[in-house]
């Protein structure tokens, strides 16, 4: 398929409000179909983090909402967004531990893709291909709003945070994870993995729009949000995996709570 093609299948997109969505970054994505799921296609970087990624999540919904973690299903009832939900990746994995999972994308293939994985593996996801600003405009709430991955990619960051944040219910979490901002962000996340090691597409992340743990912490509170936490994601080279740190300096996720 052309790299800029849409399937004929696909769901017409809804971008909404143009000025949060970057349309060429989007087609970039949508360009990648079924190739989502590859473990060792374009998005291997992104399989061999997940495990971390989910593992953070289900313990901060399990700790958050006082859910007994042993349970067979411990996100049980949970309503979950998954702004950016691409291929799936991260909604099945989390539907699959009990979660009513809605995954939005704005890229019509991605939902086609992700559909069609979370059908023959007998998973139910909710996937739209729309924005967070279209569900802020339409008044919807989720008890957990997760943006992973996103933020680095949108042209205004502040305003795509703060429509997120819109869409918890009182007493709800939004998590966000990111690239910082530094100098050691510049030569791990760019130079090694996009041009040395070639873990990604050249040009996949532009510097400039990565945002340090300050900079989204104020549009979260401004939101109204509190922030419970903050943890990085490190690459161990030994144990060829990531894990949790307390090193925020390249890849960290960030936890907000509203209010009751």
């Amino acid at each position: 398929m052309p790299f800029d093609a849409v399937h004929p299948d696909a769901p017409p997109a809804d971008y909404g409000p143009a000025t949060l969505v970057d349309g060429a970054d989007v087609a970039k994505y949508d360009a990648l179909g079924d190739g989502w799921w590859d473990p060792k296609g374009a998005m291997a970087p992104l399989h061999r983090l997940n495990p971390t990624r989910i593992r953070y999540l289900r313990d901060a919904m399990v700790r958050h909402f006082g859910v007994p973690a042993e349970r067979p299903f411990p996100l049980d009832g949970l309503t979950i967004l998954d702004i950016g939900s691409g291929g799936g990746l991260l909604s099945e994995p989390l539907a699959r531990l009990g979660g009513r999972v809605t995954g939005i994308d704005p890229a019509p293939n991605n939902v086609l893709a992700a559909a069609r994985h979370a059908e023959a593996g007998g998973v139910t996801v909710d996937y739209r291909a729309t924005t967070a600003e279209t569900l802020a405009e339409a008044g919807e709430r989720f008890d957990v709003v997760l943006a992973l991955e996103v933020v680095e990619h949108v042209p205004e960051p502040d305003a795509f945070v703060a429509t997120a944040c819109s869409l918890v219910r009182p007493g709800g979490l939004f998590v966000l994870s990111t690239l910082n901002r530094t100098a050691k962000s510049f030569a791990l996340a760019i130079v090694g993995a996009e041009y040395v090691l070639g873990w990604l597409p050249r040009g996949t992340h532009k510097w400039s729009q990565f945002r340090t743990p300050e900079e989204i912490a104020t549009p979260v509170r401004m939101a109204g949000l509190r922030i419970v936490d903050r943890a990085g994601m490190v690459f161990d080279p030994l144990r060829d995996a990531w894990g949790l740190s307390r090193d925020t300096d390249v890849n960290y996720l960030l936890t907000a709570k509203r209010p009751d």
